[in-house]
C-alpha cells in the first residue's frame, strides 16, 4: 500500500545549528501518527519539511508515491491539507473566507465558487461549531478558535492526508479533546485517510495514536505503540518530569505529570 506521505533520511540545519537528523517517517492510509518531543525537538521543522515549505538538506520525501520536489504547489494542495502552528493573515478575513480558502486549488481560472464548494464549506463550518462565528472577523478570535478555523480549512479541502502542527494549542480541555475524537472520526469514515499530528498532550495523543514518534535533538528517539514509547522512566529521561502511567477503564494510556525532576 503506498504511503500518503513518506519521508526518509531527512536532514536540515539552521546555519549550523542541527534541527533534522536522519528522520524516517511514513503515515499509512487509516493510521494516525502522533509526533511528541520536547520544545526544540524539530517536530515544527518536521511538518514544514513534509508539506514542501521547506526544503530538507538531505533526503527524500513522497506524496502518494511521487516525490514533493516535482509536483507543483497546486497539485500538493490537491493532496495534503496542512495546519500550521501559526496562521498570519494580511486581511481581515472573515471565518467563512478563511475557512473557504481550502478550495482555493480547485477553483477554476476565474476563481468562482462552485455549489460543490459552498457546501463543503458549510459543512466544514458546522463540524468544527463555527457557524455562530462564521461572519467574525478571524484576527478577532481567541487562539483556540483559530485553531478550529483552520481545521475547518482543511476539511473543507476535502483531501486525505493531513499535517497536524498542535492543532489543540491555545484550546480548552473540552475542544481539545471533541478535536481528537472528532479527528479520529474523520479517519473512521474512510479507510483511505491519514493524519500526521504534531502535539505536546502526551494522554490525548496517546490516547488516540496508531503510531507514536518521540523526537528528540532532531532525531527520533522511539516509535511505536504508545505503551512503549512512553514509558515513566522515557517520560523522565526526556522532559525531566516523574509520571505516572497508566490505563483507564477502556485500557487507553494516560500520563498523569507528578513532580518536575530536572
Amino acid at each position: 500500500m503506498t504511503a500518503l506521505v513518506e519521508a526518509r533520511g531527512l536532514a536540515h540545519a539552521y546555519g549550523t545549528v542541527p534541527v533534522l537528523r536522519g528522520v524516517d517517517v511514513a503515515l499509512a492510509p487509516g493510521k494516525l501518527v502522533v509526533v511528541v518531543g520536547p520544545n526544540g525537538a524539530g517536530k515544527t521543522t518536521l511538518v514544514r519539511v513534509l508539506s514542501g515549505v521547506l526544503r530538507s538538506d538531505s533526503g527524500e520525501v513522497a506524496l502518494a508515491g511521487a516525490p514533493l520536489a516535482r509536483r507543483t504547489r497546486r497539485d500538493v494542495a490537491r493532496r495534503l491539507a496542512v495546519v500550521p502552528q501559526e496562521s498570519s493573515v494580511p486581511f481581515p478575513f472573515s471565518v467563512r473566507e478563511m475557512v473557504a480558502l481550502g478550495r482555493a486549488p480547485f477553483l477554476g481560472a476565474f476563481g468562482r465558487e462552485s455549489k460543490d464548494d459552498v457546501d463543503r464549506v458549510d459543512a466544514a463550518l458546522a463540524a468544527l461549531d463555527l457557524v455562530g462565528l462564521a461572519q467574525r472577523a478571524y484576527p478577532t478570535l481567541s487562539g483556540g478558535e483559530k485553531r478550529r478555523v483552520l481545521l475547518a480549512r482543511a476539511l473543507a479541502q476535502g483531501v486525505d492526508a493531513w499535517l497536524l502542527d498542535e492543532p489543540t494549542a491555545s484550546m480548552d480541555l473540552g475542544h481539545a479533546l471533541f478535536c481528537f475524537e472528532w479527528l479520529a472520526a474523520w479517519l473512521r469514515d474512510s479507510p483511505s485517510r491519514g493524519i500526521l499530528l504534531v502535539t505536546h498532550e502526551l494522554s490525548l495523543g496517546a490516547r488516540f495514536a496508531d503510531e507514536l514518534i518521540l523526537l528528540v535533538g532532531g532525531a527520533v528517539l522511539a516509535r511505536g505503540a504508545p505503551a512503549d514509547v512512553l514509558t515513566p522512566e522515557r517520560i523522565a529521561e526526556v522532559y525531566g518530569v516523574e509520571a505516572r502511567v497508566e490505563r483507564d477503564a477502556s485500557g487507553r494510556l494516560l500520563v498523569s505529570p507528578l513532580r518536575s525532576i530536572r
